[in-house]
């Protein structure tokens, strides 16, 4: 996640990320994150918008989901149901950005143990979003990748080095 976040403009899109941690860890771990990099980073609150510049961190034990008012995106933070046995979970994010944002959007799922994160970005794939998935050698664990891949819910498969650029190109099209 570092190396995604430092390669980021400063002006980069808003960035929205689940971090499997529990509840009182992410607030520091989001105020850490912040310290070091050219982009804002916060744990996300309810009604935060979502903008050029900023990565919101879901919090531990709540679920972030991404929601739209005309023009303007932002987060509604939840403590819905474990989903794949987590809260917060990558696929009631990612199910969420495919409903609600579509082709305008890029998600990308990174080294982690299991599925989570795999069925929600094939619901962003089909509905014209780009996606990526961390390739098997720079991962510590390639689960997460794997399922994705297995789904065929991926456009690209990157060293963790080039997500961000990836990203970006994505985004640009």
């Amino acid at each position: 996640l570092r190396r995604v976040l430092m390669a980021m403009p400063r002006n980069c899109p808003g960035i929205l990320i689940v971090q499997h941690m529990p509840e009182h860890f992410t607030k520091a771990f989001a105020g850490r994150l912040d310290s070091l990099f050219k982009i804002d980073v916060a744990e996300a609150k309810s009604n935060d918008t979502v903008r050029p510049g900023l990565a919101l961190l879901a919090p531990g034990s709540h679920h972030m989901v991404l929601k739209r008012s005309g023009a303007r995106y932002f987060v509604d933070i939840n403590d819905g149901p474990l989903v794949n046995r987590h809260r917060p979970s990558v696929d009631v994010l990612f199910e969420s950005v495919a409903k609600v944002a579509g082709k305008n959007a890029v998600g990308a799922i990174l080294t982690g143990m299991g599925a989570d994160g795999s069925r929600g970005m094939l619901e962003m794939k089909q509905a014209g979003a780009g996606t990526i998935a961390q390739d098997e050698q720079t991962s510590v664990v390639f689960g997460m990748p794997r399922e994705a891949i297995k789904l065929n819910a991926v456009d690209k498969v990157v060293p963790l080095d080039k997500v961000a650029a990836t990203a970006l190109t994505f985004i640009s099209r």
